[in-house]
């Protein structure tokens, strides 16, 4: 079943991860958010309200897919600062907007804000802090390795769901994943980035000795989940 014939009930958001990178489309009740699409075919995206671009890598960023996308759903197009130079010539200007660290911008009663990410190969990537209009929080780190901030941004945002990249990003490991999870604090982690099914099991595993408070939600490419707002 496709994410599009599904709408989340009142304080709920579906998720799906879309490849073993950092792909994923966020379903509140309201709007459709697609976040880094790669190795997708767009003709599966029908109803999308923006597509969010964390960074300029290959596996976060493909021109011609968030092109095809947007021409097929007039989306908007939300992009750090390099990618969305790389994308202006196939986005148009008034669909396409640049945000910088500590902004946000909102899409209907959905707020998508930018926060520091900390991945070192990139020129300026972001990390989104997704908040539906029931107030359910989706932090997405994209790439990101732990940062001190992130016990800051866990206070303040209440998280409802944090994505911590376990794997194939420089750094990166089931171990650097879970400190996330200790620093933001939320009520579920989901371990994404990686196309090791034991290191989204190391992960599980270190989170269950470490947090045992914590969902940890597994995933499986192309499978549908759904989150609770925090209670």
């Amino acid at each position: 079943m496709s994410i599009e014939t599904k709408t989340p009930e009142k304080n709920e958001i579906l998720f799906v991860w879309l490849n073993r990178y950092a792909g994923v489309t966020i379903k509140t009740p309201t709007k459709t958010l697609v976040i880094d699409p790669v190795d997708v075919k767009p003709r599966d995206f029908k109803n999308v309200d923006a597509v969010l671009i964390t960074h300029e890598h290959y596996d976060h960023l493909d021109q011609s897919v968030v092109s095809e996308i947007h021409k097929l759903t007039q989306c908007m197009v939300v992009a750090d600062p390099t990618s969305a130079k790389r994308l202006q010539n196939v986005i148009p200007p008034e669909k396409l907007h640049e945000i910088q660290l500590g902004s946000e911008v909102k899409f209907g009663e959905v707020s998508v804000k930018a926060e520091n990410c900390n991945h070192p190969p990139a020129a300026t990537p972001v990390s989104f802090i997704i908040t539906s209009k029931d107030g359910v929080k989706v932090f997405h780190t994209a790439d990101s390795l732990p940062f001190p901030e992130m016990v800051a941004i866990g206070k303040r945002e209440k998280l409802d769901v944090v994505f911590c990249t376990v794997g194939i990003a420089p750094g990166t490991s089931p171990e650097t994943g879970v400190e996330i999870a200790r620093l933001t604090k939320p009520k579920v982690v989901v371990p994404y980035h990686t196309g090791s099914t034991a290191d989204l099991k190391r992960f599980a595993e270190l989170l269950k000795k470490e947090m045992p408070n914590v969902t940890c939600l597994i995933p499986e490419v192309g499978k549908i989940y759904q989150v609770s707002k925090r209670t």
